[in-house]
């Protein structure tokens, strides 16, 4: 703190609370002391303990959790994947997908599989040609590394003629080979599939399921798969995930006209 100021600003106790939970005197799943003992105990309003709160959630230091208060966020290593263009089939006969997970790498499903009629995002009315939030058969999962905390949100989106087609994809149990089986099965073999990526902030929905703070951007892993029959999307699958916890590798690789030495140099 400055010499000669009284009180700190809301970026100084900010600091102060972030060495605070670096020594471990808070620790990760911990929260912050209620928001009248900090504004006694270093002697600043209340709007400066929320700005100073706010600052540490923007970094994702913490999160508010409602009632709950102000929660200290665990600081998992970020995940470096290398992601391939490769769709292959797992011993267990399910489609394996590019995804932020390691090879054979043990994953869990938190709290219950949904499937449920949903109001579409604007993204799957438009690629399935629908008026704006119409009810659209969604299956939804949260899902994790085994023992960590909640790492992405799954949402598979599935067409109206994809449900008519295959009505099983709406039941809890698809079967084996999941919904994609029973789509191919129905006529729609093979499906080829399109990724769209990219970054945005995400909705407080996602953030409470996430248990990540609202100030903190996500990925956004979009899949569209389409029919092999006429081509039209039968499935859109969301992946959100942190920003932080996450970062993409792919490896590139040298076209023809790229190849060293140059052709005719030395």
């Amino acid at each position: 703190m400055p010499i000669g100021r009284e009180t700190p600003t809301h970026s100084e106790l900010a600091q102060l609370l972030r060495g605070r939970i670096e020594r471990g005197e808070i620790r990760a799943g911990e929260t912050l002391p209620p928001i009248t003992d900090l504004m006694e105990e270093y002697g600043v309003s209340r709007s400066t303990v929320r700005s100073a709160i706010t600052q540490l959630a923007s970094e994702g230091v913490v999160r508010t959790a409602g009632r709950k208060g102000t929660i200290v966020q665990p600081r998992p290593e970020r995940r470096r994947i290398r992601r391939s263009q490769v769709v292959t089939r797992s011993s267990a006969g399910m489609y394996v997908f590019p995804a932020a997970s390691y090879a054979d790498e043990v994953w869990v499903t938190h709290g219950v599989p949904k499937a449920s009629y949903e109001a579409a995002p604007t993204l799957v009315a438009d690629v399935f040609e629908l008026e704006a939030e119409a009810q659209v058969l969604r299956r939804r999962r949260i899902m994790s590394p085994e023992g960590e905390p909640p790492f992405q949100i799954v949402d598979t989106w599935l067409s109206p003629q994809a449900v008519e087609d295959a009505p099983r994809i709406a039941e809890p149990s698809t079967g084996p080979g999941g919904y994609l089986d029973r789509l191919e099965e129905a006529g729609h073999g093979p499906i080829q599939w399109t990724e769209h990526t990219q970054a945005r902030m995400p909705s407080s929905e996602e953030a409470r399921l996430l248990e990540m703070p609202t100030a903190l951007p996500v990925l956004q892993i979009a899949l569209v798969g389409c029919s092999g029959r006429d081509n039209q999307p039968l499935e859109v699958t969301i992946r959100v995930i942190p920003a932080d916890r996450v970062e993409l590798v792919s490896e590139l690789v040298r076209d023809e006209s790229a190849a060293w030495p140059r052709e005719g140099r030395k």
